[in-house]
C-alpha cells in the first residue's frame, strides 16, 4: 500500500462542495461584502450603476448571467496582463497542484524560485538577485528595506503624485494625501515633482537620502518622466551614493512597449526594480525586487542575517509556476509586439479625437497604459456645465465618461485618480485591432453624447448632488 492509499482521509473533505456553495450563495456576493467586508465598496459600485454579476472570464471579456460580453479595459488594475485564465498559466498550476511538491518547507532551496529568478535576469542584464514576496506593495518595501541597509541612511524621496502601494512603507513614498491622511506618523519622506532634478539635487545634498523611488510612467494621471530626466537623476543619486529604484509593478513585464519601462531610455540601470501584477498570470499574488549583488550582500551580510527579511509565503510553488508561465506566454505569443502595435493603434486612434471633442484635451502614454484627459470646453453652453461640474468635485466629468461605458456599451474602464478628469486604459496586453475598434466606437458615441447634451448629463446632475451632499 502506498503512502498515498494509506493516508487517513481528511476531515470534513467530503462536506465541502465548491460549486454547490456558489450555486447556493452566489447570489449574495453584495450583502456579504456589505456585511464582513468593506461596507463602502458595494455602496460605491451601487451609486455608479457598477454593481454587476459577472458568471465568467476569458482573455479581455468576461460575461454576466445573461450572456453579455464586457470589454475589459482595465486588467484588475493591471494583474491581468495575459488576460484572464490563460490556457498555458492554468495548465501550469494544475501541473504545480499535481506534483504535489514539499513546498514551503523553509529549510531547504526548491528549484522554482530560482529558475524564475534566472528568467527574470534574463530580461535585467545589469541586475543579479532577487527576493520575492507576495505583491507589489510587499515588492516596494523591499526595496525601501534594501535601500536603507545598503546606504545607511534613512530617507527616500518620491515623486509627486506618485503610488507605489499601501503598507506603511510604501504609504510613506506615495505621493496623494488622500492615502496618507489618518496614518502617519510614516517614514522619513521628502516629496519631489516628476522631471524636476534641481529638487532632486538640493535634497541629495542634504546628505540623508537613501534611494529616489519613480514610477517611469505614473499610474495616477498616467504621466511619463521627461525624456533624459531619469538617467540624469541616476547620475545624481550615484554621485551622492544614494540608489534609483523603479517602481515597475504597473508598467513592467511589457506594458508599455518594452519589458520595463525605464528601457525606453538608453543608460538607464536602475539599482533596485519592482514587479508584480501581471507576474501572476492573474492567479496568484506574487511581487519581486530585483537588485545589485553588492545590495542583497549588504542585507545578507552574514548566516546570522539570513532571514533579516523573508515572507512566510514568498517564492510558493504555485506563484513561482505561474510566474515562469507567464514569461513563457510572453516570449512565445510574442507579446511585447502586441503592446507595441496594439498601443499605437489605439492611441493614435484616440489622439485623432481631439479635434473633434472640444471636452478631449489630451491622450497621451506609452503602450497600452493610455491616459484619456478632459478639459474645459470652449463654447458656451458646455462650459457653464462643465463649471457646474468643477464646482461640485472636480473628476466628475471622467466619472461621467466611464459609467455609460459601462452601462451602454459593456466596457469597464476607470478615472485615474481622484480629483483627475482623466481615464486610465490598461487593458490586458493580449488585445487586438477588433477590441481597439470597440472601444473608439463606444468611446466616440459617449462623447458624442455628452457634446449634445444628452444622458451623461443627466447623469452628472446625480453625481452633482451626490457630491454636495458628500461634503
Amino acid at each position: 500500500m502506498t503512502t498515498a492509499e494509506s493516508a487517513p482521509e481528511s476531515p470534513g473533505t467530503k462536506g465541502f462542495d465548491l460549486g454547490a456553495l456558489l450555486a447556493e450563495r452566489g447570489a449574495e456576493r453584495y450583502e456579504l461584502h456589505t456585511r464582513y467586508l468593506n461596507h463602502q465598496l458595494p455602496r460605491m459600485l451601487r451609486t455608479i450603476g457598477f454593481d454587476k454579476v459577472y458568471v465568467r472570464a476569458e482573455g479581455a471579456h468576461f460575461w454576466d448571467a445573461d450572456g453579455n460580453d464586457y470589454l475589459d479595459m482595465l486588467a484588475g488594475f493591471g494583474v491581468m496582463g495575459l488576460g484572464r485564465h490563460h490556457p498555458v498559466v492554468r495548465k501550469a498550476l494544475h501541473d504545480v497542484l499535481d506534483a504535489s511538491l514539499a513546498d514551503l518547507t523553509r529549510f531547504d532551496c526548491q528549484p522554482l524560485p530560482g529558475l524564475l529568478a534566472e528568467k527574470l535576469l534574463a530580461h535585467s542584464p545589469h541586475l543579479d538577485r532577487v527576493f520575492f514576496g507576495n505583491s507589489g506593495t510587499e515588492a516596494v518595501e523591499g526595496a525601501l528595506k534594501f535601500a536603507r541597509c545598503a546606504t545607511g541612511r534613512p530617507r527616500v524621496l518620491h515623486c509627486e503624485h506618485a503610488f507605489h502601494g499601501l503598507t506603511t512603507g510604501s504609504l510613506s513614498v506615495n505621493g496623494e494625501s488622500g492615502f496618507r491622511d489618518g496614518f502617519a506618523p510614516l517614514l522619513p519622506d521628502t516629496a519631489v515633482p516628476l522631471g524636476d532634478l534641481d529638487a532632486l539635487e538640493r535634497e541629495l545634498r542634504k546628505g540623508d537620502v537613501a534611494a529616489l523611488i519613480v514610477e517611469p510612467v505614473q499610474g495616477k494621471g498616467v504621466h511619463e518622466a521627461p525624456p533624459g530626466y531619469l538617467r540624469a537623476a541616476q547620475e545624481l543619486l550615484h554621485r551622492h551614493k544614494a540608489l534609483l529604484i523603479a517602481d515597475e509593478v504597473q508598467t513592467g513585464l511589457g506594458r508599455t512597449g518594452d519589458f520595463y519601462a525605464f528601457q525606453h531610455e538608453e543608460g538607464v540601470e536602475p539599482d533596485l526594480v519592482c514587479v508584480a501584477k501581471a507576474l501572476s498570470g492573474g492567479y496568484v499574488p506574487v511581487g519581486a525586487t530585483i537588485g545589485r549583488d553588492w545590495i542583497f550582500k549588504k542585507v545578507y551580510s552574514s548566516m546570522d542575517r539570513v532571514l533579516v527579511h523573508s515572507a512566510s509565503f514568498g517564492a510558493n510553488a504555485q506563484a513561482m509556476a505561474a510566474g515562469l508561465a507567464v514569461l513563457s506566454v510572453m516570449e512565445d505569443e510574442q507579446i511585447v509586439a502586441n503592446v507595441r502595435t496594439t498601443g499605437e493603434l489605439l492611441r493614435t486612434r484616440l489622439a485623432a479625437l481631439t479635434d473633434r471633442y472640444e471636452l478631449l484635451s489630451d491622450v497621451r502614454g506609452r503602450g497600452l497604459m493610455i491616459g484619456i484627459e478632459f478639459g474645459r470646453p470652449r463654447s458656451l453652453k458646455l462650459r457653464s456645465r462643465w463649471t457646474v461640474l468643477q464646482a461640485a468635485r472636480k473628476g466628475l466629468f471622467a466619472q461621467m465618461v466611464v459609467v455609460p461605458l459601462l452601462q451602454r456599451h459593456r466596457i469597464l474602464t476607470q478615472v485615474s485618480g481622484d480629483h483627475m478628469e482623466v481615464i486610465k486604459l490598461i487593458p490586458p496586453l493580449v488585445i487586438g485591432e477588433r477590441d481597439v475598434d470597440r472601444f473608439v466606437s463606444a468611446f466616440s458615441a459617449v462623447m458624442d453624447d455628452a457634446h449634445d447634451g444628452g444622458l451623461v448629463w443627466e447623469f452628472g446632475r446625480t453625481l452633482v448632488k451626490q457630491a454636495v451632499a458628500g461634503r
